[in-house]
């Protein structure tokens, strides 16, 4: 419902947006911080057509040097958009196989220059963490979703996969936890009302913190941070538990 608003309200801007965004995807001259300015201006227009405000917290935890991966808890649809409204810094996602040539997402993959990863090809996504670690030691900065998929159970999250974090070893470079609250209401409830979404960007881990331990340890401790987090934002609104 929420999205059909968007659309609504937008209208022919819609067509220009998308129209800018698909013309990032096509050309290979273009570069990928062009394409995520323009990505940033359509999610801008869609998220204040759809009455969807993002409230970020901890911009001044990103690192001061471009190079670092994103791992936030994975809410919903609506996930990416906070990030490319909140994240001042240009970025990439990874994602899955099965979405990446829906309309509209193809484009903006294309147009970031993500990477999209099957997960029953083990093949395929050792290729694609070496590649993405080569990208990050070159200044380029990712978002990975560690649960592999959305929770499903709102402010809740499910187990981080420690293979999640295979890229950040391997490029050696700082993990920024993300704690996403209300991030599943925009897309998943069947409602039009105003809306305020919430983004903590926590403090990183750099690699001095992390060398030492296992993939499997550094998804745990991202987890209990962002749990942390969560946590202690629902205590203080128990509507939003």
């Amino acid at each position: 419902m929420r999205i059909a608003l968007m659309v609504l309200r937008l209208f022919f801007k819609a067509f220009y947006y998308f129209g800018r965004i698909w013309w990032c995807s096509i050309h290979e001259n273009i570069s990928y911080e062009e394409g995520f300015r323009w990505a940033k201006k359509t999610t801008l227009a869609a998220n204040r057509a759809g009455r969807v405000k993002i409230e970020a917290h901890g911009l001044e935890n990103l690192p001061d040097k471009d190079g670092f991966i994103m791992f936030p808890n994975h809410q919903g649809l609506f996930d990416g958009l906070v990030f490319l409204e909140s994240c001042p810094r240009p970025f990439a996602f990874v994602m899955k196989k099965e979405a990446a040539n829906i309309i509209l997402l193809k484009q903006v993959r294309k147009a970031l220059g993500a990477f999209t990863i099957d997960r029953e090809d083990l093949r395929q996504s050792m290729k694609v963490i070496q590649k993405m670690a080569e990208e990050v030691k070159q200044g380029r900065n990712f978002i990975i979703f560690p649960e592999g998929t959305r929770s499903r159970q709102g402010n809740h999250t499910l187990e981080f996969k420690g293979g999640s974090f295979k890229s950040a070893m391997k490029a050696r470079c700082p993990i920024v936890p993300c704690a996403l609250i209300d991030s599943f209401i925009p897309f998943d409830e069947n409602s039009i009302r105003p809306v305020t979404v919430k983004i903590f960007y926590l403090k990183p881990m750099y690699y001095e913190e992390y060398k030492d331990m296992k993939t499997t340890q550094i998804a745990e401790e991202v987890r209990r941070r962002i749990d942390e987090t969560i946590i202690g934002y629902t205590q203080n609104n128990p509507e939003k538990a």
